[in-house]
């Protein structure tokens, strides 16, 4: 078997059928042979763009910006810096695409430790699970069943310069187990693995707005800057998601109890941009995509086919609100948008959340935009315990 269609196996379509399972990107690549237009960009282990937290989930995604807590790893581990309780641990828990198959699932441990008034460590661990899919060769000869996987294992460290800036990064351990070398007839297959750095800032700055004190930030997130992948020794290595996240948010604090925060992230995949093919495999409009890692990320601003209109096509947009009373109630909603050639990822969320003493537990909602979309009805879960500490006071 193949393992290449199963490398890009998180996103937006995961079809199955009796007889065969196919396998897509969370981008939805199609690479075109016929001169047709639409283009998109190729990764591996695309699982690592879902957002797994269901604070961030619950406002569309967005969170480059907004005021962090113990999940802000996965998102901008800058914004660890700024918590003040010395640590914390989570979990969270998302049923993935669960309208098409219902083992499909997602999970995310996290956890802090504030060494010192500026400096914090943090880890964490994703693991995403297809469940059992039954799988066939290249001949349609049934292989039997399987249970892909596959996880990352982050720790990070952040800094506080001042009373208003950090920066952070994150070094990542990832394994993709896709296939078996026993579920190939004709190639050795065998579990892909690669090592990846994060680089992060976030700058805040207290100001007063409407008559109300307000709390500006700004945040940037380089992530996934790593090493290519590869399932095979004798097919292209991918490249992994590298990831270029921009976000703002503004905090509005309404009065003693009642605060409300509007945030935005655009998000931009610093990979190359599949080129346009002839028949015979010769690359008619676009560039090279077998390029190294620091070619492909500088290169990602300007390598699309279609110009400067198709890379702005492939920006992708969150934007998020948060309503939050007393430190103990939050209500939550958003909007992602990603253009239809380049993913077609387009959901509005709505979610919230209640904090009791040290437990936090938030709940977030996925609601598709476009007909009959994989991601309909997605649910993300979360639990935040801070020992020993009343959570109210933890995102000042």
């Amino acid at each position: 078997m193949n393992v290449k269609p199963l490398v890009i196996i998180l996103g937006c379509c995961l079809i199955v059928n009796p007889a065969t399972v196919a396998l897509k990107a969370q981008v939805n690549p199609q690479v075109q042979t016929n001169g047709s237009q639409t283009t998109n960009v190729v990764t591996a282990v695309p699982f690592l763009l879902i957002v797994p937290d269901a604070r961030t989930g619950g406002m569309g995604d967005a969170g480059a910006a907004s005021l962090p807590d113990v999940n802000s790893i996965a998102i901008n581990p800058s914004k660890l810096a700024f918590l003040t309780p010395r640590y914390s641990v989570s979990a969270s828990y998302s049923p993935w695409l669960n309208n098409l198959k219902a083992d499909i699932n997602l999970a995310y441990l996290s956890g802090y430790y504030r060494a010192s008034d500026r400096n914090t460590l943090a880890a964490s661990l994703r693991y995403f699970s297809v469940g059992k899919v039954q799988l066939f060769d290249n001949n349609q000869q049934d292989l039997g069943f399987y249970s892909p996987n596959e996880f990352a294992v982050d720790f990070s460290f952040s800094r506080k310069f001042g009373e208003t800036f950090s920066l952070g990064t994150a070094v990542r351990y990832i394994r993709s187990n896709l296939s078996s070398g026993n579920f190939s007839s004709s190639q050795n297959s065998k579990a892909g693995n690669a090592v990846a750095v994060d680089a992060s800032a976030y700058l805040r700055k207290p100001t007063h707005f409407f008559g109300k004190d307000a709390l500006l930030a700004f945040g940037l997130n380089i992530s996934n800057i790593g090493t290519k992948m590869s399932y095979n020794d004798n097919i292209d290595k991918l490249f992994l998601p590298t990831n270029l996240k921009l976000g703002s948010a503004a905090t509005f604090f309404l009065d003693d109890k009642s605060e409300v925060t509007f945030a935005l992230d655009l998000n931009k995949l610093l990979v190359p941009t599949q080129p346009i093919y002839d028949n015979n495999g010769k690359i008619v409009k676009g560039k090279d995509p077998n390029i190294s890692v620091p070619a492909g990320i500088f290169g990602s601003f300007a390598d699309a086919p279609g110009g400067f209109n198709e890379e702005l096509r492939e920006l992708s947009l969150a934007t998020g609100l948060e309503y939050t009373y007393n430190k103990q109630l939050a209500l939550r909603c958003g909007y992602f948008y990603e253009n239809p050639d380049k993913g077609d990822r387009r959901y509005f969320t709505l979610g919230g959340g209640f904090t009791y003493q040290s437990i936090q537990i938030d709940l977030a909602y996925m609601i598709a935009e476009t007909k009959n979309s994989p991601l309909a009805n997605t649910l993300r879960f979360g639990l935040i315990f801070t020992p020993g500490t009343v959570l109210k006071e933890a995102r000042k």
